[in-house]
C-alpha cells in the first residue's frame, strides 16, 4: 500500500514524490457564474506520479474544477501551478502544452478520422513544421511526418491497438474508443492526465483492464493521473490519494481508507443515518 505523506501546502502526496515538486497544485480555487458560487475553496496538491481521485455526489462541482485546471473557465478566485508555473491567463492550448491533458464524459474522438489520425492530431505539441512546409512537402515536414506517425504507433501498440490504426474511430467498440481517447490525450506529452469518469459504460472486465492501464500510463510515462469516477470499487483500488467533493465544496481528504470511513464522505452519498426505531 502507498504510503502517504504531509506536505507544506496541507496536502498529501506519495512519500516516493515527497522529494520532487508536485505536479498540480491549487490553492483557494472557486469560481461564480452569475453571482452564484459553483465551486469555491478547492486546494489541491498531486504529487509527480500520483493516481488520485475527485470525487462526490453528482452536481458536487467535479468536471467543473477539471474545467477551470485546463482552463475551459477562467477561475474567479485561487491560484493553479502546473509543474510550479501558474496557469492564469492561458488558453486551453497553452495549459495543454505546459503539461495538462484531459478526457471528457462524452467521447470526443474524431469519429470519421482514422485510429491513427486521431492520435497523430493528439501530437500537434511536437510537430513543429509550419503551413508552408506541409503545403510543399519540403523534407522536414515529411520527417516529422514520418515521427509523428511512428511515435503514433507506439502509442497504440502499448494499449494493443496497433492492429486499428487504419480503422475509423467511429467504428470501434465503446471500450476501444475510451482508450484511444486516453491514447490521443496521452500523445500531447503531458505531466498530468486528467480522466473524466473512464470507466462510464464499461463492464467489469472494461473496468479492470482500465485499471491496469492506468498503473501502466503512471509507471510507464512517469505522470500523474487525476481521475473523476463514480465506480468507487475503481476508486478505492486505484487511488492513492482522494479528495470528495460535495456542493462546490471539499469536504475531506485523503486516503482510500481514511475517505470510506469519514462520516461526512458516508453522509454525502448515502444521506443521514435513521435513528434506530
Amino acid at each position: 500500500m502507498t504510503k502517504m505523506v504531509p506536505v507544506p501546502s496541507r496536502g498529501i502526496i506519495p512519500e516516493r514524490d515527497v522529494d520532487k515538486r508536485p505536479i498540480l497544485e491549487t490553492h483557494h480555487l472557486g469560481i461564480d457564474f452569475g453571482g452564484l458560487t459553483a465551486v469555491d475553496d478547492i486546494s489541491l496538491t498531486i504529487g509527480r506520479t500520483e493516481i488520485s481521485g475527485l470525487i462526490g455526489p453528482n452536481g458536487a462541482g467535479k468536471t467543473t474544477v477539471f474545467n477551470m485546471l485546463t482552463n475551459v473557465y477562467q477561475p474567479t478566485r485561487g491560484t493553479i501551478l502546473l509543474d510550479g508555473k501558474p496557469t492564469a491567463g492561458k488558453t486551453t492550448a497553452q495549459v495543454n502544452r505546459m503539461g495538462i491533458a484531459r478526457t471528457f464524459q462524452n467521447i470526443r474522438l474524431f469519429s470519421n478520422m482514422s485510429v491513427l489520425d486521431n492520435v497523430k492530431v493528439g501530437l500537434h505539441n511536437e510537430i513543429k513544421e509550419n503551413l508552408f512546409a506541409s503545403v510543399t512537402h519540403a523534407f522536414g515536414y515529411v520527417k516529422a511526418e514520418r515521427k509523428a506517425r511512428e511515435r503514433a504507433l507506439e502509442l497504440l501498440d502499448f494499449f494493443s491497438m496497433a492492429d486499428m490504426a487504419d480503422a475509423e474511430a467511429g467504428s470501434l467498440p465503446y471500450g476501444a474508443q475510451r482508450r484511444l481517447e486516453i491514447v490521443r490525450a496521452l500523445a500531447t506529452n503531458p505531466g498530468i492526465i486528467l480522466l473524466d469518469e473512464p470507466a462510464a459504460g464499461m463492464n467489469p472486465s472494461e473496468t479492470a483492464e482500465l485499471m491496469e492501464n492506468i498503473r501502466r500510463i503512471r509507471d510507464t510515462f512517469g505522470i500523474a493521473v487525476l481521475l473523476i469516477e463514480h465506480d468507487m470499487s475503481l476508486v478505492m483500488n486505484l487511488c492513492e490519494g482522494i479528495c470528495v467533493l460535495d456542493h462546490g465544496k471539499v469536504i475531506a481528504k485523503g486516503s482510500p481508507d481514511e475517505i470510506k470511513q469519514n462520516p461526512a464522505v458516508i453522509e454525502a452519498y448515502l444521506g443521514k443515518k435513521k435513528e434506530a426505531e
